[in-house]
């Protein structure tokens, strides 16, 4: 007896969607001249807050080890996608921020974002994308609490 749509998991579907978007965004990344970042760098950038982030909070965030975040890390800041500096309240700590190359490919990513919900819109409708984001951003708070 095969399985139907409606009988696969909730989260295998949600990674499609996700997956998806990651592809879109990457490719358009890449055609931006980016083309040496690869999908776990990428990854581990989306998860920098403007301000900086300390390496184990990007590694808890990207759901990696420190060590795998120190070695992604090194790549980005030698490759001119982050720089480390001292961080203000603690200045024995390093954030991890974004340089320019970062900035760059941050302005491609959110545009390609925008491209990727625009598609979803015009596929599913205002309304429907609307309460998917609704249901999806209530259960990952729920997801966030319950770790």
């Amino acid at each position: 007896m095969s399985r139907g749509p409606e009988d696969v998991h909730p989260a295998a579907l949600m990674a499609i969607a996700s997956r998806y978007a990651e592809r879109r965004i990457l490719h358009r990344v890449t055609q931006a001249g980016h083309a040496d970042l690869t999908v776990a760098q990428a990854r581990l950038m989306a998860h920098l807050d403007d301000d900086g982030t300390r390496l184990t909070e990007l590694a808890f965030r990207a759901g990696v080890t420190k060590q795998t975040a120190h070695v992604l890390v090194g790549q980005l800041e030698s490759r001119g996608y982050v720089s480390r500096v001292p961080d203000p309240a603690d200045g024995r700590a390093r954030l991890i921020v974004l340089a320019d190359r970062g900035l760059e490919v941050q302005k491609v990513a959110r545009t390609g974002e925008a491209e990727v919900l625009a598609q979803w819109r015009e596929a599913l409708g205002a309304g429907d994308l609307g309460e998917l984001q609704r249901v999806v951003l209530a259960l990952a708070r729920w997801c966030e609490a319950a770790v």
